[in-house]
């Protein structure tokens, strides 16, 4: 099935330039994640050392949020004009594209990563944590701590299959009236009228909005968790979450590697 541009203004989209500002925005955004993950090991160091403070802490995990807000604005921006690489983005490999969950990862995915950092904090050092020795702050959730984060991966999973089936009608309507029309015009769509072209902008202006509400669904439930979570537990969350990013990354491009050398 041949691709469509889908835009959600009356004027064409230059695609080569925002293909061009999408990629470079997501470039910027992981060459960040490498710097803000040094400076979270650095914090994790400094406070192992007792040589910072919970306040400070707070601080960085501030201002790395603030950073994601911004990223998720430019998404958002880029996304008004064409929204389709968003679904499944060129500047990202086939590896790290299975995992998307409209445009990025699934927000339950933050709790899952809470219960399996936890787990092995626990389990790398079994003897200790059965003597009751303190082994690290992931090896020390409270009771109330768990309860919060049972509940908040509860409310995640309804707000995410709710989106889910709205992706799942989108999709069901690419196959529906939009792509019969635009295969009548297929041959003219140069000269095709705003009329006829209506249905895939509503249809990109549709995607557009709910890449949006999927980002802010993953930055509210970030925010809730750090909420959760003291200042050091935070920030070794983040800087765990930020090394399977890259490492993800990573691993995509070492397949992507190995694929191209077996087919040569």
């Amino acid at each position: 099935m041949p691709s469509h541009e889908f835009v959600t203004k009356p004027k064409m989209a230059n695609s080569s330039s925002d293909r061009y500002k999408q990629e470079k925005l997501y470039e910027s955004w992981m060459n960040n994640q490498q710097e803000e993950l040094k400076e979270l090991q650095n914090f994790i160091i400094r406070a192992r050392n007792s040589n910072t403070n919970d306040v400070k802490l707070h601080e960085l995990l501030q201002k790395i949020m603030g950073n994601f807000q911004g990223y998720v604005n430019g998404r958002s921006r880029l996304a008004r004009v064409d929204v389709s690489p968003f679904y499944a983005p060129t500047w990202c490999t086939p590896l790290e594209n299975s995992v998307l969950w409209i445009g990025g990862c699934r927000p339950s995915s933050f709790i899952r990563h809470i219960y399996a950092l936890s787990g092995i904090e626990i389990e790398s050092r079994i003897a200790e944590y059965l003597q009751g020795i303190k082994i690290g702050d992931f090896g020390q959730l409270s009771a109330k701590q768990i309860t919060m984060v049972d509940k908040l991966q509860r409310q995640i999973i309804i707000e995410e299959n709710k989106l889910s089936s709205r992706l799942a009608s989108l999709q069901e309507d690419v196959v529906d009236q939009p792509i019969a029309m635009a295969a009548k015009i297929c041959d003219r769509i140069e000269q095709a009228g705003e009329s006829e072209k209506e249905p895939l902008n509503k249809l990109g202006e549709d995607m557009a909005n709910l890449l949006e509400e999927a980002d802010e669904l993953r930055m509210k439930s970030l925010k809730e968790i750090l909420g959760i979570l003291t200042p050091i537990q935070g920030v070794e969350y983040l800087a765990a979450a930020k090394r399977i990013r890259l490492c993800l990354q990573q691993w995509g491009k070492k397949r992507e590697q190995e694929h191209n050398s077996n087919s040569n």
